[in-house]
């Protein structure tokens, strides 16, 4: 099949896809070594006596957890260059990823507010901040929390680990878009490294 437009914000926005299912693809094959060996990122190698671990393949660890740490990287940049790629496609004013509210008949309405990120965290990866408020979350959105529970949001990060969510926050009255990568052995509780608390503006 030829492309019409290779060029396009919709082509480019499809090759990245395309590389970041490969990258995710790679990233799993790794985290699959560690699962093996029944070890994390930070599990230790050696034994209380600084020796090398006998019952662990620590050559392939080791690499496993080096090229996981540059699919994480790759993986980021993959996902801002696909979150701009789309904002390109839905909204050409907002290429930049960062913008000053719109005039629209039915702006959206942010439902959960970020209440602390702790340091090292993937939500801090994100650049996630204290008081961002929430206006969309990958899929989700107001009209996904009926019972004012943001058990959809746990759900939807609990589907994505080590994958990708593409979240649009209000930050200082400014639309913004992060990528927030789910993962666990982060070094703190659950897999964001935040407190998001549900939020009503009215």
């Amino acid at each position: 099949m030829t492309l019409q437009n290779p060029d396009s914000p919709m082509e480019q926005a499809r090759a990245l896809m395309m590389q970041k299912d490969n990258i995710e693809a790679e990233l799993e094959s790794h985290i699959t070594i560690l699962q093996a060996n029944s070890v994390t990122m930070h599990t230790p190698l050696v034994d209380a006596e600084g020796f090398p671990r006998a019952d662990i393949d620590i050559y392939a660890v080791r690499g496993a957890r080096v090229r996981i740490i540059e699919l994480r990287n790759d993986l980021r940049g993959v996902m801002d260059a696909i979150g701009r790629a789309l904002e390109g496609i839905y909204d050409p004013s907002l290429s930049t990823g960062i913008v000053e509210n719109q005039t629209e008949s039915a702006p959206p309405k942010p439902f959960a507010k970020v209440e602390a990120v702790a340091p090292g965290s993937p939500a801090a990866d994100a650049l996630l901040q204290k008081d961002d408020l929430v206006v969309k979350f990958g899929r989700l959105d107001q009209s996904s929390f009926k019972s004012g529970s943001l058990q959809p949001l746990a759900d939807l990060v609990a589907e994505h680990e080590n994958r990708a969510i593409i979240i649009r926050i209000i930050r200082s009255g400014k639309s913004m878009l992060v990528t927030l990568i789910p993962r666990k052995n982060w070094g703190g509780r659950g897999m964001l490294g935040c407190h998001i608390v549900p939020y009503s503006s009215s």
